[in-house]
C-alpha cells in the first residue's frame, strides 16, 4: 500500500481528499502547514506528497524547495495543489521542485492518474 502525505491547511479539503484517497487504497498521513509537512516527510517517508501551495507559516513553494534540497526526502515525488490555474504557477511549481501540478478543486480521476504515474515512475527507478 502506498503512503501519501497530504499537506493541506483547509480542513474541508483535507477531510474530503484524505477519505477519497483512503477509499482508493492509499494510506494517508496529514500535515496542516509547511513546517509540519517537511517534518512529516522526514519521519514518515511517504511514497508521494500532495502539497498545497498556499500554506500558513511556510508556503508550499518553500516547503518543496526544502524537501528537494534534503538528501533524505529529495526522491519523494511532490504534486503541487493550487487554486491558481495560471501557466506561470505550473512553471513556478516545477521550478520549486514539484514533479507535477494539479488545480483545485481537485478532480479525483485526474489527480489519481498523476499519482499513479508518479508512483509507477518511482517504482521503476528503484528497481534499476
Amino acid at each position: 500500500m502506498s503512503k501519501i502525505l497530504l499537506v493541506e491547511d483547509n480542513e474541508m479539503n483535507r477531510d474530503m481528499l484524505s477519505r477519497r484517497l483512503e477509499r482508493k487504497g492509499y494510506e494517508v498521513v496529514i500535515a496542516i502547514d509547511g513546517p509540519s509537512g517537511v517534518e512529516m516527510a522526514e519521519t514518515h517517508t511517504p511514497d508521494l506528497i500532495l502539497m498545497d501551495m498556499s500554506l500558513p507559516i511556510l508556503d508550499g513553494w518553500e516547503a518543496t524547495r526544502q524537501l528537494k534540497a534534503d538528501p533524505a526526502t529529495k526522491r519523494i515525488p511532490v504534486i503541487a495543489l493550487t487554486a491558481h490555474a495560471m501557466s506561470s504557477d505550473r512553471e513556478k511549481a516545477l521550478e520549486a521542485g514539484c514533479d507535477d501540478y494539479d488545480t483545485k478543486p481537485v478532480e479525483l480521476p485526474r489527480l489519481l492518474e498523476k499519482i499513479e504515474a508518479l508512483l509507477a515512475k518511482t517504482a521503476a527507478r528503484e528497481t534499476l
